[in-house]
């Protein structure tokens, strides 16, 4: 056995037979600095097998073929110069769209191949589906007799809401597990309603902006039409699509945090409805403004209806952009009592600006390797937060999603405990101290040395080593998390 194997196996004895507030507490040194990995370690993944080679391979093909249709179709449509300046005037406010659902996703951020699914599927999946069910109702008006308009209050509502959803549904009912609540619906179907949006615009500002300015009087009055239309339809209605499918997402992150069957099912229906009824108002305010002359109906729907929601719903969003956050401080403790978090790093977790300065000093510390090893870590640590919290929901009800669910916590917990050594007991302006579940054992500038409690308010980042596992905190089994494992123990401790 090696001398740091047979300290710790001594630091482990000493905890188990001193009592709190014994007379022998443990005199730990100054922690050595950690040996640092050859690479950052990675987030484990998934396997490819042959089933989901074809799930992917069918959606890429779908997406591809769809869009492919929609961009035939503008063409025709259109024609080559108003499409390619439809697309430009259209592009334009995309990404400040996607920055503002990126910005509510900083604590968990999602996979990039999701978001691109998901704001692709809006784009044209939805928008093709969506393109031909509006035809083919209005044809089917005009041959009833019955104004075409109807189209838009009726069916575009229903059919628009429902394509721009099926996407983001597709992956909770296939990947439910990477679905952390309602921030996440709301990322999901953003994104896709920020797709069929931007498509949408490319019509309305190359259609009937351009083409239709230059076919009456030339290109100055198509280039006019198209300034009018963009600030209207963009920079002052922009939000339309994404508040209506947002609450559709609010009711698939309510379904994917819950272990209630009926929640499940109830939840995304009636945010789907909503966001049609929220829809289809909206489509109506013109309708009606139309066909009585009134300014006004229009006016008032915006201001009445439209503005509170849309602040309600951005409220809402910032809220829940802190509740990964706070989820962190409500679930992480279990694993600071089972020795394998201290208390300032689940402080250094609970809000972006510790996390900021988490990565300031991990820079500091450790380079640029410390502060990539730190983003890695907030990224496993939250993971794991939600991992826990879901266990405690009992949304694994099956024996295998909970065998998954342990193997997912253990690999997330080595994890962690690989990107503490890039960081952990490097910094010399920190106390020499060694964590043990309960309390710290800190060495002072008189040289003495002496257990501490934890404060109420933990200084971020306080970069301690955490000692050998105790005796078992937690019942074994599963939905506890379980002790650390026996490390060596560190060069230069006695």
């Amino acid at each position: 056995m090696r001398p740091e194997q047979r300290a710790g196996g001594d630091y482990a004895d000493r905890m188990a037979d001193t009592p709190p507030g014994g007379s022998r507490p443990p005199s730990p040194t100054a922690p050595a600095v950690a040996v640092v990995p050859a690479g950052t370690p990675a987030m484990p993944g998934r396997r490819l097998g042959w089933r989901r080679i074809l799930v992917l391979v069918g959606v890429f093909l779908l997406i591809t073929a769809c869009a492919i249709y929609m961009v035939s179709v503008l063409n025709d449509e259109l024609g080559i110069e108003a499409l390619l300046i439809g697309v430009a005037a259209a592009i334009l406010p995309v990404p400040v769209l996607v920055a503002c659902f990126l910005w509510l996703d900083r604590y968990e951020p999602e996979p990039l191949k999701y978001l691109v699914f998901c704001f692709a599927w809006g784009a044209f999946v939805s928008t093709a589906a969506s393109l031909e069910v509006n035809g083919f109702a209005a044809g089917l008006f005009a041959e009833m007799g019955l104004p075409t308009a109807l189209t838009a209050v009726l069916v575009a509502p229903f059919i628009e809401e429902l394509t721009k959803a099926l996407g983001p549904i597709l992956l909770l009912v296939f990947r439910r597990r990477e679905w952390s609540g309602i921030t996440d619906g709301l990322v999901y179907c953003g994104l896709s309603a920020v797709g069929f949006a931007m498509v949408e615009n490319i019509l309305y500002l190359g259609g009937y902006g351009y083409a239709s300015g230059v076919d009456r009087y030339g290109p100055a009055t198509g280039a006019q039409q198209v300034i009018a239309i963009f600030i209207v339809r963009i920079l002052l209605f922009g939000f339309a699509h994404p508040l209506f499918t947002s609450m559709t997402g609010v009711g698939l992150g309510i379904a994917a945090r819950t272990a209630d069957r009926r929640v499940r099912f109830l939840a995304p229906v009636a945010g789907l409805l909503l966001a049609m009824m929220l829809h289809g108002t909206w489509n109506l305010l013109p309708t009606l403004t139309q066909a009585t002359g009134q300014a006004l109906i229009m006016l008032y729907g915006f201001i009445g209806v439209m503005v509170p929601i849309f602040f309600g719903m951005v409220g809402l969003a910032v809220w829940l952009r802190a509740w990964e956050g706070r989820l962190t401080e409500r679930t992480l403790p279990d694993y600071v009592k089972a020795g394998w978090l201290t208390p300032p790093e689940v402080a250094a977790l609970s809000s972006l600006g510790r996390r900021h300065a988490a990565r300031v000093w991990a820079r500091r510390v450790g380079g640029d390797a410390g502060v990539k090893a730190m983003r890695g870590y907030q990224f496993a640590a939250t993971r794991l937060a939600l991992l826990r919290d879901g266990a405690l929901r009992g949304l694994d009800r099956r024996p295998v999603d909970r065998e998954r669910t342990a193997r997912e916590e253990r690999e997330l917990l080595d994890a962690i405990t690989a990107y503490r050594a890039y960081f952990v007991g490097r910094d010399p302006q920190a106390p020499a101290g060694i964590w043990d579940g309960h309390r710290y054992h800190l060495r002072f500038p008189d040289g003495s040395q002496r257990p501490v409690e934890a404060p109420d308010e933990p200084v971020v980042p306080i970069p301690v080593v955490l000692a050998p596992p105790p005796p078992p905190v937690f019942p074994a089994g599963y939905g506890w998390p379980g002790p650390r494992p026996a490390a060596p123990w560190p060069p230069g401790h006695p």
